[in-house]
């Protein structure tokens, strides 16, 4: 009875919702995540918000840099397991699309500098990841759980939020979902 209850409680907090997703001024607020592989239908995708950040390397990043591309935005910790697992099949889906207009972002939160950047020497990722240990790029995903990792936000070449995932995300999910939008094309 405690399986089929935890079991019925993983796949609620996993449906989604065709609802509106934009406030007011057009900005993303998030209110449920999709299901693995589905994505948010254009005409409810709403404007992600601006941020910016340093890169676990040191340099700055802003949001505008994924202008025009489909990015995947992961928010991470060396010291969470799921993420240790999703991270080398991110790697592998991100060597794959790269150069056909696809961005991934790691986001490092509640870690230590060292502790993220030799995870991902470790694992061999090639994409950029900011070192953001209070969660403050969760929040500015207004409504966002910060304390949701792994969590992975999806943008369309509009910089839309086309889909929200929380917990791991399998390759072949992620894979999906992005062919799917590089069919879309942009606006």
């Amino acid at each position: 009875m405690l399986a089929v209850s935890l079991l019925t409680a993983l796949l609620a907090g996993c449906s989604s919702s065709d609802g509106d997703r934009a406030t007011s001024g057009g900005q993303y607020e998030f209110d449920e995540a999709n299901r693995p592989g589905e994505l948010i239908p254009s005409s409810n995708r709403a404007d992600a918000p601006d941020f910016s950040g340093e890169l676990l390397d040191g340099s700055p990043f802003h949001s505008a840099e994924l202008a025009g591309d489909i990015a995947v935005i992961n928010f991470w910790g060396a010291w969470c397991a799921p993420c240790r697992v999703e991270t080398p099949d991110f790697q592998s889906v991100y060597a794959e699309l790269r150069d056909q207009g696809v961005q991934f972002l790691g986001v490092d939160v509640k870690d230590e500098r060292q502790l993220g950047s030799a995870f991902f020497e470790q694992v061999g990722v090639e994409y950029p990841s900011l070192f953001d240990p209070r969660g403050e790029v969760a929040l500015a995903f207004r409504g966002f759980p910060a304390n949701a990792v792994p969590s992975t936000i999806l943008l369309d070449r509009d910089g839309r939020v086309a889909a929200v995932y929380t917990g791991a995300v399998a390759r072949d999910d992620l894979r999906t979902s992005l062919t799917t939008l590089l069919e879309e094309g942009g606006s």
